[in-house]
């Protein structure tokens, strides 16, 4: 009898730390062509945990590990909102496609404390319409202060008024506060700077009662750096002027220097920051200046050095090496690796059978448009070019292996190359081992005759990157194209687009410039 109850207690226990979260729902009027996507909000650089399709008749079902309790962004049809998860829950989430997700219904384990979350947020939309900010900050630094003092007072009653009404979770209480906080000493940042400008000196320095109302702001600010995006920025836009000289000094003379580089310096000097704090803040950085498509090889080392000597925690570390590998692929030169890969018929089918002649991956799933309206054509044109020298695989992520038929016979038919599916798509052997993710479809990789990687990935077939690398694999030499075909838009790029939406702000103004 112990042991079956031990067993129990074991099943429970493994129950109670379960990170997965299974979604279902419906969208009224949804698009199969569109695809559901969370992604965690607090993280730094992170990458979408899920990509859900939809049915025929909008409804949906997925599965994805969530890091930890918090908010995470969903996404769906170019919108996004927030949405508080914690491991271990079933979501049972509907809208309608043309407002879904800036409105949502959620029903069963969720449903308290995204009732909450959104309680405050409506709050917040009607209170931003009776404040008027622009005015305050024009007033002396005392009737400011009581400005936003009143402020910071009228939205956590609100707060507390919803926590008696929905009875939510501590996590989500505490966030939605340091929410509030983060977002007041944005404001307050930008009144100090305006009125340093205002002053014309440069040593200017706000009152102790502003400094003091600032310090009370970021009581929790350990647990603020880590859970609010705003707050972080917050720390950005303070530190900016000082980083700004340093920055100058520091590359005068120098042309190949980067952003990380000179911030990860200068963190070091930074002895009121806690080392939590600078892995944000320098990892934040390096997402919005340095991880992106068009990074140079070298560079892309600097980065990678920086992330290992000068990132401590484990998590942001990873992130980071996620994401860059996302964007930039394998180094030059690595096995291209084996994954698991079938045809049509269920044969299997290995990458390393192309070995002695260079190839070209092509990754495509049937709910991405540029697959069809712009790549088709511009692909069989390559392929009809290079197909004497070099071979073609073209990898299906669809969700399905029907799905993976259909769409490869119609896309690709009269097409030269194999065509093969990663079964489970963008969860899928290949698609994890290749860094492949929704917003890189299509996407191109050059694989050397010698089974190794020849070029990052590519998501333009009129790169003349791309032109250039195959042209060397095959001794052919192309015919000049327009770069500017089938560029995806987000691609080339923005690397803010990768990036999780900005918090929903919980300010009664437009959000403060960055």
């Amino acid at each position: 009898m112990k042991k079956y109850l031990l067993l129990f207690i074991i099943a429970v226990f493994a129950m109670s730390c379960s990170k997965k979260v299974e979604v279902k729902g419906k969208i009224t009027g949804g698009s199969p062509l569109e695809r559901i996507e969370f992604i965690e909000a607090s993280g730094v650089a992170t990458l979408p945990l899920a990509n859900i399709g939809l049915k025929n008749d909008g409804t949906f079902s997925g599965t994805f590990e969530a890091p930890k309790s918090g908010m995470y962004v969903v996404s769906y049809g170019g919108k996004q909102n927030l949405i508080y998860l914690k491991g271990g829950q079933t979501l049972n989430i509907s809208g309608n496609g043309a407002t879904f997700p800036m409105e949502y219904v959620i029903t069963g384990d969720a449903k308290k404390d995204n009732d909450f979350f959104m309680a405050t947020q409506k709050y917040l939309t009607n209170y931003a319409q009776t404040v008027n900010m622009n005015e305050l900050m024009m007033k002396d630094e005392n009737t400011f202060i009581k400005g936003v003092q009143k402020v910071e007072a009228d939205i956590n009653k609100n707060i507390d008024e919803n926590v008696k009404k929905f009875n939510p979770d501590k996590e989500i209480i505490n966030w939605k506060k340091n929410d509030v906080a983060s977002t007041l000493l944005s404001i307050m940042t930008q009144y100090q700077l305006r009125q340093q400008q205002m002053s014309g000196n440069p040593s200017f320095k706000s009152s102790k009662a502003f400094t003091d109302y600032e310090n009370k702001l970021q009581e929790n600010k350990d647990v603020m750096v880590k859970e609010n995006p705003v707050y972080r920025q917050y720390l950005l836009t303070k530190m900016s002027p000082d980083f700004q000289k340093y920055a100058e000094a520091k590359s005068k003379g120098k042309t190949d220097v980067t952003t990380s580089e000179l911030f990860a310096e200068y963190l070091k000097s930074k002895k009121d920051l806690s080392q939590t704090a600078k892995d944000y803040l320098l990892a934040f950085v390096m997402a919005q200046s340095d991880i992106h498509p068009t990074t140079p090889e070298k560079t892309i080392e600097k980065i990678k050095k920086i992330i290992d000597e000068d990132i401590k925690d484990a998590t942001i570390k990873s992130d980071l090496k996620k994401i860059q590998f996302a964007i930039n692929g394998f180094k030059v030169g690595e096995p291209a690796p084996e994954a698991s890969l079938i045809k049509q018929d269920d044969k299997s089918y290995n990458l390393s059978e192309n070995k002695g002649k260079p190839y070209m991956i092509t990754f495509y799933a049937s709910w991405n448009p540029y697959i069809g309206e712009a790549t088709v054509p511009v692909l069989k044109e390559v392929v009809n070019f290079y197909k004497s020298k070099m071979n073609f695989v073209f990898v299906n992520v669809d969700d399905t292996k029907e799905q993976f038929v259909k769409t490869s016979n119609s896309l690709l038919k009269g097409i030269t190359g194999v065509n093969v599916y990663g079964k489970g798509g963008l969860d899928s052997d290949i698609a994890k081992k290749y860094g492949v993710y929704g917003f890189k479809l299509p996407c191109f990789i050059i694989v050397d005759k010698d089974g190794k990687i020849a070029s990052k990935p590519f998501f333009n077939l009129g790169d003349p990157e791309l032109v250039t690398v195959l042209d060397k694999q095959t001794g052919l030499t192309a015919p000049k194209v327009d770069p500017r075909v089938q560029l995806q838009p987000g691609m080339s790029i923005d690397p803010s687009a990768m990036q999780p939406a900005p918090e929903q702000p919980a300010n009664p103004q437009p959000a403060p410039t960055k």
